[in-house]
């Protein structure tokens, strides 16, 4: 399973259709969970995400401080974690960043870009790249 924690709702339903599809694409391939987190500071949003994260969960962070990886090199990263039994859960922050605490906890961090996103237009960016990630592990064709 895939649990994708987020800080924040999405109210525009042209950014909600989006992330509704791509969470139907993905299901072809594996269960998505998208929790949301209500906006607050950032140490009750690390609160709040760090009770949303079991034990069991290999913790990414979605950071520009992270590492940069192309599409195959995320698809190959996300297979092996997967492969590890383990749930893979991804943590896209609120507009302060992540708090220390969820930094602390997580086992790994990704850097998607050096630029900088509104976070609604992120997690539709993300769950493509999450789909596409399925597509090449499948050895599928992806219209572009």
């Amino acid at each position: 399973m895939i649990k994708i924690i987020v800080v924040g709702k999405i109210k525009e339903k042209y950014f909600v259709e989006a992330v509704n599809e791509y969470i139907k694409r993905l299901s072809k391939y594996i269960k998505v969970n998208v929790i949301e987190i209500k906006d607050s500071n950032k140490k009750d949003e690390g609160n709040k995400i760090i009770s949303k994260i079991s034990e069991k969960d290999f913790v990414v962070t979605l950071d520009i401080k992270g590492k940069g990886m192309d599409s195959t090199k995320f698809s190959r990263f996300v297979n092996d974690k997967l492969s590890d039994s383990r749930n893979l859960t991804f943590i896209i922050g609120g507009s302060d960043g992540i708090s220390n605490d969820v930094t602390s906890r997580s086992d790994y961090s990704i850097s998607f870009s050096n630029l900088t996103f509104p976070h609604k237009l992120f997690r539709v960016m993300f769950l493509e790249q999450l789909y596409r990630a399925f597509k090449i592990n499948n050895n599928e064709t992806y219209h572009k």
